[in-house]
């Protein structure tokens, strides 16, 4: 059979070895799988099969330094998933049936019981059977707060895999922010992570488990593995199972480009990945062993994980190259031959190499910077040039006016009544709280006067994704906004220029004492960014529980801590891997913050279940999404030209795809406008059955439908207000503030604003 594409040329920097218990774990793993049902007469598999797939290979490749027991039970680990999806596939994916799907996964978590005294249910197939005696024997060894993640990691695995049959049923190519998201889970790397803490000893310190650190290293880890694996499946998935969750498909239709291409750029992102896992182990873990005062044997655990997860990184794309349950049959698997530590290849040769270049139908021509694993110049010299690109980008670069396309914007805008008195108002706030003069012996922080803050007009904003407050709801809205501009147009200013990341990191402290869960005294304030928080922070909350007012305090912190990430990349002069922009620009947003507060309005008839769930997720993010690409897209020449600024999706994808400002620019809009319609999408199909599954109330669906018409007010007055506000004109970029008829050259930096009221209270960040 024909190869749809030559395999490109891949970046590999960690050597494979070879376990020396494979023989053992390839006797013990095929008896268990026989003893489970899984191979004659389950209709899945055949001894053949397991043989020809050969899972101990694999984990004798990622799991190197396992012990003999250790290893014959991650294999037996990985037989289970991959029999899962394979059993998946024949009984609900190729006939399309999600009710039965539903049926079978509902009961699978039964099987993962925190406490193994209680017993478990009755086994009625070999994947039932299977899941109980491999926990059983599993979790003894590991930790209560180890067991809740990798029960949650495989529920996830195992119940996304709806999501990949609801985009079959309904013919659905994903979109490539939906698809690396949603591959996270159903392609199962953040449960191969948790079996790296078992099989390494390894255990993620509780106390850092979810640090920004952690959970980048896992989801780097994923991404990258789950690339690597859309690029030998291809012609699997798409040939002969109909799949559409596959990346290589992915970028080929939203780029427009062929299928070489698309893997080209596939294998691009999957070096991006793999270096940002590479900058977040030498940049972040020792500062947050630090912050975090971890013992010097927490700090080698998580030392011995970073390990294991290279291992895995290079045994898996070894097994890949071996496998004959995959694509691996062109010139890449030959060098992977003779490059590769291990046992000889099965794979077949070819010829040929990867394309050097290639121009998409739709927007790019551009040259490729791919990588090898295999020749180490190649290997080190073109992944270095690729890794280079992001650290050499020279700031305030003359760009001109930012081009603005059609925003897809399908829901109607309705503004406040009450806008006028908002715009009154909140210059008389921000004149009190003292936002429009320097502030007290800090260098460079008069950085808004009353010109600016009328050109800003918050308040138009406040006025289209609240369009039903009250005045009094209006008005602080409008200055939530107001702070939230103003204190992350101040950090870059005041922290970014001197690159003194120790005195941001004491300002959110200080900023932390100013949101007090009880009624505990504060600080007396110190600045107008300090004053304004204690006055906002006072009147939101009065109404809220004790809980509420913690989900509201960790969204405000989370904010505020991605303003750090964005200083450290600003000192270093690196333009981000584009999906960790992505990920992290919700953040810099506010979208926690968002999320808190409109949640928290619905009150408690809404399962918290429901809001951790795919679609959910999906709608959020899909909304989040297309506000902050519009946002960059309109403050391009303010961030580029006049600030210095990296952070700017347009600038990412110029740097990651080599290509100009309008082929980036096209790419941005296209991807906002796949947001927009994804959470149409969602919002149209997915939510329905969303709320079939849980059986939600009328009350609790009527309040879903509710947030749903909020985000889209959200959307719509954040486009009004970027289209009616002056804020990113040049003769307004060149004001000065304190001097109205003084004209300069670039300066200040970024911004990010929120967008609080007491009822639907949804922040949103502007550039």
């Amino acid at each position: 059979m024909t190869q749809p594409f030559e395999l490109p040329d891949f970046y590999m920097p960690y050597p494979a070895r070879l376990n020396p218990h494979l023989e053992e774990a390839r006797e013990h793993s095929k008896q268990w799988a026989r003893d489970m049902g899984m191979l004659e007469g389950s209709g899945i598999w055949e001894e053949r099969d397991l043989d020809s797939h050969d899972y101990a290979l694999l984990c004798a490749y990622t799991h190197p330094d396992a012990s003999a027991a250790q290893l014959s039970l991650v294999t037996e680990w990985y037989v289970w998933v991959f029999f899962f999806d394979d059993h998946f596939l024949e009984v609900f994916k190729r006939p399309q049936d999600r009710v039965g799907g539903k049926e079978y996964l509902d009961r699978l978590p039964a099987f993962m019981p925190m406490e193994l005294s209680g017993g478990l249910p009755e086994p009625t197939n070999p994947v039932e059977s299977g899941l109980a005696d491999l926990w059983a024997r599993t979790v003894p060894a590991m930790s209560m707060d180890w067991r809740i993640r990798f029960a949650e990691s495989t529920a996830n695995l195992l119940n996304e895999s709806l999501w990949e049959l609801s985009n079959i049923n309904a013919n659905r190519i994903p979109n490539p922010v939906e698809y690396v998201e949603m591959r996270r889970k159903v392609g199962g790397a953040p449960w191969s992570a948790g079996l790296v803490e078992y099989a390494a000893a390894a255990e993620i310190p509780e106390m850092i488990a979810e640090s920004r650190p952690m959970r980048v290293l896992k989801d780097t880890f994923s991404d990258a593995v789950h690339l690597r694996n859309d690029l030998f499946s291809y012609q699997r998935e798409t040939e002969e199972e109909g799949e559409l969750s596959n990346g290589v498909l992915v970028l080929e239709t939203f780029l427009g480009c062929s299928t070489q291409e698309a893997a080209d750029s596939v294998n691009d992102l999957l070096t991006s990945r793999l270096q940002q896992f590479e900058h977040t182990t030498l940049t972040e873990l020792a500062p947050l062993f630090a912050e975090e005062s971890l013992d010097p044997k927490s700090c080698a655990q998580v030392l011995a994980y970073v390990k294991g997860l290279q291992d895995w990184q290079s045994g898996g794309h070894e097994w890949h190259m071996r496998s004959s349950r995959y694509m691996n049959g062109s010139s890449g698997s030959d060098a992977a031959s003779s490059g590769s530590s291990g046992a000889s290849s099965d794979a077949s040769s070819g010829a040929g190499s990867a394309s050097a270049g290639w121009p998409t139908v739709a927007y790019i021509a551009s040259t490729r910077l791919g990588t090898s694993a295999f020749d180490i110049t190649r290997t080190t010299g073109r992944a270095a040039a690729q890794r280079a690109c992001g650290f050499t980008h020279l700031s305030h670069q003359r760009v001109g006016p930012s081009q603005l396309p059609d925003f897809s914007m399908p829901f109607t805008l309705t503004l406040s009544p009450h806008l006028g008195t908002a715009r009154h108002n909140v210059i008389q706030w921000a004149r009190q709280m003292g936002m429009l003069e320097p502030q007290p012996g800090i260098l460079g922080s008069h950085i808004w006067d009353e010109h600016k803050l009328i050109a800003f007009d918050f308040p138009l904003c406040a006025a289209g994704i609240h369009p039903d407050a009250s005045p009094e709801q209006l008005d602080l809205t409008s200055q939530w906004l107001t702070w939230g501009t103003y204190a992350d147009d101040y950090y870059p200013v005041v922290f970014g220029r001197s690159r003194d990341l120790v005195g941001a990191r004491a300002c959110n402290s200080r900023l932390s004492a100013f949101m007090p869960i009880d009624t505990a005294a504060t600080p007396l304030p110190a600045c107008a960014l300090e004053r304004g928080l204690a006055d906002l922070w006072s009147r939101t909350v009065r109404p809220m529980s004790k809980a509420a007012r913690h989900t509201f305090r960790t969204a405000i912190e989370t904010m505020i801590s991605s303003w750090l990430w964005e200083l450290a990349n600003q000192a270093q002069n690196r333009i981000p891997d584009p999906v960790d922009y992505i990920e992290m620009r919700r953040a810099t947003f506010g979208a926690d913050l968002t999320m808190s507060l409109c949640r928290l309005a619905h009150g408690q008839q809404i399962p918290p279940e429901v809001y951790r769930s795919g679609p959910m997720r999906s709608l959020e993010n899909s909304a989040f999404d297309y506000a902050t690409l519009m946002n960059d897209v309109f403050s391009y020449q303010k961030e580029i030209e006049f600030e210095g600024e990296i952070h700017n999706g347009i600038l990412v994808v110029q740097n990651f795809f080599n290509c100009d400002y309008s082929a980036a620019l096209a790419i941005i809009h296209d991807l906002l406008t796949s947001r927009m319609r994804q959470f149409q999408h969602v919002a149209a199909h997915e939510l329905p059955t969303l709320y079939d599954d849980f059986l939600l109330s009328a009350a609790a669906r009527q309040a879903l439908d509710g947030y749903v018409r909020e985000l889209q007010n959200w959307m719509a007055g954040i486009l009004a207000w970027h289209q009616g506000c002056h804020r990113y004109e040049e003769a307004e970029l060149r004001h000065r503030p304190g001097s109205p008829h003084r004209l300069v050259g670039p300066t200040g930096l970024g911004m990010s604003a929120v967008r609080i009221s007491l009822r639907t209270a949804a922040p949103m960040a502007a550039r």
